[in-house]
Parts: C-alpha cells; sequence; structure tokens
C-alpha cells in the first residue's frame, strides 16, 4: 500500500527536523573578557619586593596597562593567584594574589600570609588596574631566611607550609579559618595539586597526605608522592 505524503506532512516534517538541528546546536563559551590580558611578575635580588606588570590588548589598543610593587616582605616564599570573578555589567575583573612571606616579623623567623586584591576595569581603549592589600594573617608555622615556601590551592581551600615546619596548614579561601595537618614525622618538602582541586603534602620523602576539592583529607602514606596538572611541570629532582 502506498502512502500519499501531502504538502501537511512534508511541512511537519521540515519542522521537526529543524527543531531536531537547533536542539544539536553547540553554543560556544563567551571568551573571559580578560582573555587577551596578561600579568607578569619578577623579583629584585633579596626576593623581598615583587613587582607586577599588566600587559595585553584590549578591544581598541594593545601594551602595557599598569604596573607596581608588592611588599616588602622579609621573603617571599610563594605566590599563587585566585580564581577570577567577573561583573560583566561594570566590565571588571577581581582577583585575589597570595603572598606567602616565610621571613616576617623583627626576627625574620614568622611566616604571613598576604592577600592582595587585584582589580582589572576594562574598556574597548584601557584596563585600569589597581592592587590592594586586604589581608595579612600570621600562620602558626616555622620560617626563616633559609627557609622554602610551599603553596597550592583549589576553588576553595588554599595549603601552604614551610621546610622548617613539620604540619601544613589548610585556609578556608572565604573565611581564612586554619585546619592544621600533622605533626609528622619530618618537615614539609612540597606542595603539589591537580586540576581538579586534589593537593598533596609531602614530608621529607617519608609521608604525604592529600586533600579533596571539599578541603577533607583523603588519604596519606609512606613516600614521595605527588600531583600533575595541566600547566606546571614538576622537575625530575622533586621534591
Amino acid at each position: 500500500m502506498k502512502t500519499k505524503i501531502t504538502s501537511q506532512i512534508v511541512l511537519a516534517i521540515t519542522l521537526l527536523c529543524a527543531n531536531v538541528s537547533d536542539g544539536q546546536t553547540k553554543v560556544t563559551p563567551t571568551a573571559p573578557i580578560d582573555a587577551t590580558l596578561f600579568t607578569s611578575y619578577f623579583f629584585d635580588s633579596t626576593h623581598t619586593t615583587p613587582t607586577w606588570i599588566t600587559c595585553g590588548s584590549t578591544q581598541n589598543t594593545s601594551g602595557c596597562y599598569g604596573s607596581g610593587n608588592l611588599g616588602p616582605f622579609g621573603k617571599v616564599g610563594a605566590m599563587l593567584e585566585g580564581n577570577p570573578r567577573t561583573n560583566v555589567s561594570t566590565n571588571t575583573v577581581t582577583r585575589a594574589i597570595y603572598v606567602l612571606d616565610v621571613a616576617a616579623g623583627a626576627n625574620q623567623d614568622q611566616v604571613v600570609l598576604n592577600v592582595y586584591t587585584k582589580t582589572d576595569v576594562i574598556t574597548p581603549d584601557f584596563d585600569t588596574v589597581t592592587v590592594t592589600l586586604s589581608q595579612a594573617i600570621t600562620l602558626p608555622l616555622t620560617g626563616g631566611s633559609s627557609a622554602k615556601g610551599s603553596m597550592a590551592a583549589n576553588k576553595n581551600f588554599l595549603l601552604v607550609g614551610t621546610s622548617r615546619s613539620a604540619v601544613a596548614l589548610e585556609l578556608d579561601k572565604r573565611t581564612f579559618a586554619i585546619t592544621q595537618f600533622g605533626p609528622f614525622s619530618n618537615n614539609l618538602s612540597s606542595i603539589t595539586a591537580d586540576q581538579y582541586g586534589y593537593i598533596t603534602a609531602d614530608f621529607d620523602e617519608s609521608e604525604f597526605f592529600q586533600i579533596g576539592p571539599d578541603g577533607t583529607d583523603q588519604q596519606g602514606g609512606g613516600g614521595a608522592w605527588f600531583m600533575l596538572n595541566t600547566v606546571q611541570g614538576v622537575p625530575a629532582t622533586f621534591p
């Protein structure tokens, strides 16, 4: 038996196919408004006063738009940028800069986490950049002029430590509440992280522990285990 295809049936099939096609259309994500801008840092010879400079391009211009210094500190042990927060209505991008000073105080043996707020106000012609100190948190860690600082982070937490402390500290990025892991039998030697928010702390190749994206303890044991991510290589001389 043959089926007669009417114009109404053809129209219905056409509309159905159009709906399927529309449903399968991929939406291209919008690029971050600061995607063409970048900030570089460099140290002075004593590692006490980092300099920052923001360059790149806006819609109509290219070049460098702002620069400045952080500190001075006793000695910078580690630095890290936080995730950006974007306000599209004001064309503003805000992020934290974390600076771990491992030789703070009169005796240069205190450890202080300095939290800066970096703000980029972006127009078609310019990027107005400001960097201001928002927090200076003294940590229960042992520092010194020869101490090594280690720091890694995920979306919600920082994990920090020094080579003169047998503990690592987890800090909530929002409240800066501190959770201590340890003490272990040896001092901290390194902290590494992966792209999903898992972080590993090693203690002189003898012990390690790992936290998850929610800040909870995942596992630990013996040896110097480490994590890899997609942007920063771990040297073969680790840790």
